[in-house]
């Protein structure tokens, strides 16, 4: 999963405000839950004024997304640089089912964030993170070998078995009432859609 983009150099200020916002927006979403998170709420708690925080974040839903920034870095580090299978040095293949069952996990323990940051305006799955899922997954679809597929639209299927939609068809009802099960599942079903797909 290449990371995508140079990092835009910012101004020392900027970036003590973002880092001010985001650990006070993690601070509110602790107290009061996504639902209640609002731009002038944050501007308040954080003692700055609402145009810092609208330029910096442009609506609510930006937020969200700036949250799940330090998440996504994270968990590319475990696929470009960790332990594999998720990691380099496995065979493809058992790459493809550990990130299917990485990527599973990871949604759905940060589904009510990724929820809030989703921008009705836009199609699903939406942002950088869909796009990075489905080049590592054509990456890896590349070196299993698959003959005449279309890699391009099969890692675009894929990626949309793992990304926007998931979140979007898990109700918080269905997570709440048993999310370690739905979880499994999920990844279970990832890993035999994988199979499936790849089988010789």
């Amino acid at each position: 999963m290449p990371l995508v983009g140079a990092p835009r150099v910012e101004r020392a200020d900027a970036v003590r405000n973002r880092l001010h916002l985001l650990a006070t927006a993690r601070e509110m979403l602790a107290e009061q839950g996504t639902e209640n998170l609002t731009m002038d709420g944050l501007a308040e708690r954080a003692g700055l004024g609402k145009g810092t925080v609208f330029r910096r974040f442009g609506t609510r839903a930006g937020i969200f997304k700036a949250l799940m920034e330090d998440e996504e870095q994270a968990f590319q580090k475990q696929v470009l640089a960790g332990p594999p299978p998720l990691g380099p040095g496995a065979e493809p293949l058992d790459r493809l089912i550990a990130y299917g069952r990485a990527r599973v996990g990871f949604m759905i323990e940060h589904r009510e964030i990724t929820r809030a940051g989703l921008d009705g305006r836009q199609s699903v799955p939406t942002g950088s993170e869909a796009t990075l899922s489905r080049m590592h997954i054509r990456m890896l679809l590349g070196q299993i070998h698959l003959g005449a597929a279309d890699l391009d639209v099969l890692a675009v299927q894929l990626t949309a078995a793992l990304e926007g939609p998931l979140l979007l068809y898990l109700s918080a009802s269905d997570l709440t009432e048993a999310s370690l099960q739905i979880e499994e599942r999920t990844a279970q079903g990832w890993q035999d859609l994988v199979q499936r797909v790849c089988r010789p």
